[in-house]
């Protein structure tokens, strides 16, 4: 069995691990450690606060009781914040605090895209647009090139995980550009486990979303390849890529 840590701020779509958990179908388990999410808001200074080594290093003890073989924390906006050497940062001292290979949503969100060889790609976030504006900078500083970002000016946490699959859906639609190869739907407080296929067929191309990309980066840390359908063009993608 393979036991794949995560550290998630708060409560809003941590259901969607266990859904994963049932989707991978082998012996993968996903084990979930809630950090303290501070402020729920989508503004710098709180993101900031809430991706500070004194909170991730919280959960950690509990981590490591799991069993886990990688941890990855489970936040974009929480990482990217720190901009592209801040981000290595933050995963390094996780790292060290855990002592196993770590990472994070928004590397895990980098690798991916270079994983499905995408070009150029789409953001369709749901925060608004000068947080949207540090992970289109984030993925610049990985080498991706950013087609178009859209911001939804939603404040919190709490209100993204409210949102069902239509409103997901109109999201990447209204994110997607022509000249994407992939849409990046970058919120883990958002619930998208459930929909990648849909998203896929709607869009008619790879998208990406903040859990699934979480998942698939805490496997590759672990050296593992599971085929996923459900979960979208990224769970079909062999050879692994190591980054």
């Amino acid at each position: 069995m393979t036991a794949l840590g995560f550290l998630y701020p708060g409560h809003s779509a941590e259901d969607d691990y266990p859904r994963m958990e049932q989707m991978l179908g082998s012996d993968v388990r996903l084990q979930v450690v809630h950090t303290d999410i501070g402020e729920d808001a989508h503004r710098v200074d709180a993101l900031l606060e809430m991706g500070s080594a004194a909170r991730l290093a919280a959960g950690v003890e509990e981590l490591r009781l799991t069993g886990a073989e990688a941890v990855v924390w489970a936040c974009t906006s929480g990482s990217f914040v720190f901009g592209w050497d801040g981000a290595h940062d933050q995963v390094r001292d996780l790292a060290v605090a855990a002592g196993l290979p770590a990472s994070s949503t928004s590397f895990a969100f980098a690798h991916a895209v270079r994983e499905l060889g995408a070009a150029r790609v789409a953001v369709a976030a749901t925060y608004p647009e000068d947080v949207a504006a540090h992970f289109s900078a984030f993925l610049k500083s990985a080498g991706t090139e950013v087609v178009s970002v859209r911001g939804s000016g939603v404040v919190t946490a709490a209100e993204v995980g409210t949102w069902g699959r239509d409103e997901v859906i109109a999201l990447a639609r209204a994110g997607d550009h022509p000249d994407a190869g992939a849409v990046l739907l970058p919120d883990t407080a958002l619930h998208t486990a459930a929909h990648v296929r849909d998203l896929e067929s709607a869009l008619g191309k790879p998208v990406l979303t903040a859990n699934q990309v979480t998942v698939w980066e805490a496997l590759r840390l672990a050296e593992r390849r599971v085929n996923a359908p459900e979960l979208g063009t990224l769970f079909t993608k062999e050879p692994p890529v190591q980054v």
